[in-house]
């Protein structure tokens, strides 16, 4: 079977690639090849089942510093196509997106399937097949030709092919890439929840602070933001960002680390260490377990009053001053042994893949093989949570399907 573009991954970049493709060169002959027996399955799962389409964030420098893999080689790939040219064009297709408080974009009727929707009516318009139950065993080249073989026997011809398969979190996933030349940086987990070895915050799961910094004793690895108490460990944006920056680091040392929280931010502790005396003069009579401070959860204040050994009746008059520097440590540096991770809900991505260096950016094309395109997870691109990986995935795609037919 013979063809003018080969897609193989039938998840988001693999779509959008396709249909861009296909765009530019209408009456082309386009397959996509997908291993499962399901297509776009991530997109089905990704933000609870409503799709984190995008970020708000139009600028490609401010966009690109979402990326602790992929930073500063996607500036130049955001100029192209980014978060404004995304929406436009899922709007143009009649997919009106909202924006929520924190910048993440979904589809305004709150469903993944009205993206899965989109991708496979258009797929349709544009005459692009889609297999499903294809694996993918063998890409080879002859003169200027592609061949792939697949587990099921069917074989297939073409001289452009682009490479969609996602991330994987085992070498052996990238086999088929590598068998042709390139470059894999080894995969490893991002985006992960920390589990708490002592849980001695376990009970208190489901409170949460909404502005906290999360420190990895030893480097200068910090996150802030929300912080989620689970009946683990920690989560809520400021861990899952963290883990992303984190995750070579964290794989390094065997996701065996400490870390300190400050449950009110990024603060200097001589100002907290004046205001704590001041309250002390202030509220001499009041209970202290009575009323937390810096607007924390009342159960998370109690938790750090104890943890100070301050006793339940004390009242702020009578507070000793080692108690109340015990409590200035918990507030600021409260500490946390990490043993171990959990995936953060069905948000699987990996940084790691094919190596940035051998590919041109500018059409996403291999550097090593011509004709071979890659767009999405399988580079070595991996962003925060909150829409950016789908992101990185429409504008590679959309460079790869839109440079898979221009003249050489």
């Amino acid at each position: 079977m013979v063809f003018d573009l080969i897609v193989v991954g039938g998840g988001a970049a693999g779509f959008y690639g396709a249909i861009m493709a296909g765009e530019r060169n209408p009456g082309s002959k386009i397959i996509i090849l997908e291993k499962s027996r399901k297509l776009l399955s991530k997109v089905k799962v990704s933000g609870g089942g409503r799709c984190n389409v995008t970020h708000d964030c139009p600028d490609p420098r401010q966009l690109s510093q979402h990326y602790p893999r992929g930073e500063k080689p996607l500036r130049s790939v955001f100029k192209t196509h980014n978060a404004v040219d995304t929406a436009t064009w899922f709007e143009d297709k009649g997919v009106k997106l909202k924006t929520e408080h924190d910048g993440r974009m979904f589809p305004v009727t709150d469903k993944s399937q009205t993206i899965i929707d989109c991708f496979l009516s258009e797929a349709e318009r544009l005459g692009i097949e889609i297999e499903t139950g294809i694996e993918v065993t063998k890409i080879h080249r002859e003169g200027n030709a592609f061949f792939i073989g697949s587990l099921s026997g069917k074989s297939y011809k073409s001289r452009r092919i682009l490479i969609a398969t996602g991330g994987s979190p085992k070498t052996e996933g990238y086999s088929l890439v590598r068998d042709l030349g390139h470059t894999i940086r080894d995969p490893i987990p991002s985006l992960f929840t920390f589990n708490d070895e002592a849980k001695e915050f376990s009970d208190l799961m489901g409170v949460a602070v909404p502005d906290a910094e999360v420190r990895i004793i030893g480097t200068k690895l910090k996150q802030r933001g929300p912080l989620l108490i689970t009946h683990w460990g920690l989560s809520g944006p400021a861990v899952i960002k963290l883990s992303a920056w984190a995750a070579e680091y964290l794989h390094s040392v065997k996701y065996d680390f400490r870390v300190a929280v400050s449950w009110i931010g990024p603060v200097k502790e001589e100002d907290i260490r004046q205001f704590l005396f001041k309250q002390k003069e202030a509220r001499l009579k009041q209970k202290i377990y009575g009323h937390p401070l810096f607007e924390l959860p009342q159960r998370i204040w109690v938790r750090l009053c104890m943890l100070a050994e301050i006793p339940e009746d004390k009242i702020w008059g009578d507070i000793a001053l080692r108690n109340l520097n015990k409590l200035l440590e918990y507030l600021i540096r409260c500490p946390f042994h990490i043993q171990g991770k959990t995936t953060f809900k069905e948000e699987f991505v990996t940084c790691g893949g094919v190596d940035l260096r051998e590919v041109d950016l500018s059409t996403m094309e291999s550097k090593i093989v011509k004709g071979l395109y890659f767009a999405g997870e399988v580079l070595n691109i991996d962003g925060e949570t909150g829409g950016f990986n789908f992101q990185a995935a429409w504008s590679t795609a959309y460079i790869a399907g839109m440079s898979a037919f221009a003249e050489r």
